[in-house]
């Protein structure tokens, strides 16, 4: 493939990729991301591929292997252009009837159909389903186009053509003026300006300056940057270029997690092919632009999701956090000006130039404009990755696009923000997804998670659980940080064993606001977070725990129970048999016990019991 010299190469290659297109008929999409992966679809992939070549439909049938559809839950995931069937749970064996009844008779195949678990109906197109209905897909969708491994599935799209046009008709300032304009705030955790980080970068004096995406993504239930890596590797890569051109970097990086080597892989290849095409390297399309990338693994450390530890990390030093009296952008990668931002914040770039900053700034609210992805988990019926306006309400997402509660519980509250973020009850859920919003109540947007609780969580077992998680993330480097989370984690402990006083409630509360205010970087300035919002919305929780040794949720070991409840055991003998403690006794057909100093409340018991009869109190 010829080197794209100037912008008339790029145009004449995408005009020559979209008439070889013209040929295809129709195209078989399928998700070949680490989900669908999971769920096998290399299997399904391998059939169709089979399916079309043993009829000879391959040169008129298009099969395209894409990154994350988001709904992942439903996967292996086949969508049919240009109707958009959408079939789920899709099977190897089910690819003969995709090739001979949907592809050359256009019949539908009900079994692999969507079932809407609110209404129960099958639905056929892809944009009817409610959870894609309801959402504004700007960079998820474009995972449908985009084969990660073709670039010249990038190309037909219109890819590179921001690139160009900043390079052929804009000053550096005018891209920053235009991100600017945008409103465009970082995806990666705090929401600082885009176009206001860039500036500074810009006007930093050095003949030597870097650009870095970060991809590190630690959060728990958070994989929204790995899927837009995975599944269009050059947006993100546009993104940085444009960046470059603007701040007057010569060099970047993208710093992956160890935990994604798919993601390493598209990235890597994505470099590659850009590379040889001329688009990295030297004088970028005839000009003076000189922009090279490399592909870093992380070594899987939370901490080195925190900028200056991330450039420690690329340094080769032990990823620890540095004093930020001299922000990044001043002194970043090796003492020399640097601009981070997250894949997300990246993949929005090349859509800014292209269409326009005004376009970007019509969605969302005031302070927080464009879209957002989200990775919404938990108890609900549908989960995913969710792309939305920033200004839509935590009630639109949980119950509209979410589906709402699952086994009939109520919802009772969503974890937003990671880590770093809060809880926040249902009666708040009126509240916009958007960065000073959330901020205000307690919880943050984060990289984008969105844990969903019902009334089976316990509160209290959550502010333990995250403590626990950074407790064993946090770098130790500062005094606040490392003992502030261990002595926080002590007294929560404390108070799901049944020894907590009502004196450790204050001391929780100003021990979780001293850690806030005193670490030495982001994230030990928010790790008190999950317990101060718990705090302040399920004190009653708290003081359950304490004053009653009870645990409302029933979650928390030592304050449970386990018995069986006589009205409704038959005698079977099911929990007895799957007991390895021995605690249940009891003859057959007759009403059998649990002993409560031998039972260890593994919960093994009730989940084997088809009557219910295992109650916990």
């Amino acid at each position: 493939m010829p080197r794209l010299s100037t912008r008339e190469d790029l145009e004449l290659m995408e005009k020559r990729i979209l008439h070889d297109m013209k040929k295809i008929n129709k195209t078989l999409i399928v998700c070949g991301g680490t989900g669908c992966r999971a769920s096998r679809s290399q299997g399904v992939i391998e059939a169709l591929n089979k399916e079309l070549l043993e009829h000879k439909m391959d040169s008129k049938i298009h099969l395209r292997v894409t990154g994350c559809h988001g709904f992942c839950e439903q996967g292996p995931i086949v969508v049919i252009e240009p109707d958009n069937t959408f079939y789920c749970h899709v099977k190897p064996e089910d690819a003969h009837d995709i090739v001979i009844k949907t592809l050359l008779n256009d019949e539908i195949i009900n079994k692999i159909l969507y079932t809407d678990p609110v209404s129960g109906e099958k639905i056929c197109k892809e944009e009817e389903i409610p959870f894609y209905h309801m959402q504004d897909r700007q960079l998820l969708y474009q995972n449908h186009k985009v084969n990660p491994l073709s670039i010249e599935d990038y190309i037909s799209i219109g890819g590179f053509s921001a690139l160009s046009r900043v390079i052929n008709n804009m000053s550096p300032e005018e891209i920053i003026h235009e991100i600017k304009v945008s409103g465009l705030r970082g995806r990666g955790g705090g929401g600082f300006p885009t176009g206001r980080k860039w500036k500074e970068c810009r006007e930093a004096p050095s003949d030597e300056k870097y650009i870095i995406c970060n991809a590190d993504e630690g959060d728990p239930g958070a994989y929204m940057d790995r899927c837009l890596l995975e599944g269009n590797p050059y947006l993100v890569l546009e993104g940085m270029m444009i960046g470059a051109y603007a701040t007057g970097a010569q060099k970047g990086y993208i710093y992956v997690r160890n935990e994604y080597p798919l993601a390493v892989k598209h990235a890597r290849h994505a470099v590659q092919r850009a590379r040889k095409l001329g688009l990295l390297g030297e004088n970028v399309f005839g000009s003076s632009f000189t922009f090279d990338v490399d592909v870093a693994r992380g070594g899987g450390a939370f901490v080195c999701g925190e900028s200056t530890a991330l450039m420690a990390s690329l340094e080769g030093k032990v990823g620890e956090p540095r004093p930020k009296d001299v922000h990044t952008v001043i002194d970043g990668l090796w003492h020399k000006p640097t601009t981070l931002n997250n894949v997300e914040t990246w993949a929005n770039i090349p859509s800014i130039i292209l269409k326009g900053a005004k376009w970007f700034a019509s969605k969302g609210t005031k302070g927080s404009k464009g879209t957002k992805i989200i990775a919404l988990t938990g108890r609900i019926k549908n989960t995913g990755l969710v792309e939305v306006a920033m200004g839509t309400t935590i009630n639109s997402v949980v119950f509209g696009i979410g589906g709402g509660a699952i086994d009939g519980k109520s919802i009772k509250a969503v974890q937003t923000g990671g880590p770093s973020g809060g809880c926040l009850p249902v009666d708040k859920f009126n509240l916009p997804i958007d960065f000073d919003v959330l901020y205000e109540a307690g919880s943050m947007i984060g990289s984008g998670g969105v844990v969903v609780m019902d009334e089976s969580s316990c509160m209290v077992d959550v502010a333990k659980y995250f403590l626990e998680f950074l407790q064993d993330e946090s770098c130790g480097m500062c005094t606040p940080c490392n003992l502030g989370i261990d002595r926080m984690l002590e007294i929560v402990t404390d108070i799901t064993e049944g020894h907590g006083t009502p004196a450790q409630l204050n001391l929780l509360e100003e021990l979780a606001d001293t850690v806030n205010q005193t670490s030495l970087c982001g994230l030990g300035k928010t790790a008190a977070n999950p317990v101060l919002s718990t705090l302040n919305y399920f004190r009653k929780e708290y003081e359950e725990h304490i004053n009653n040794k009870k645990c409302p949720a029933c979650v928390c070991k030592t304050l449970i129970e386990y018995f069986i409840d006589s009205e409704k055991c038959t005698g079977c003998s099911a929990c007895m048999h799957v007991c390895i403690h021995e605690a249940i006794s009891g003859n057959k057909k007759e009403v059998h016990i649990i002993d409560p100093v031998l039972c260890q409340k593994c919960g093994i018991c009730k989940s084997e019991c088809k009557f219910e009869a295992i109650r916990v109190k």
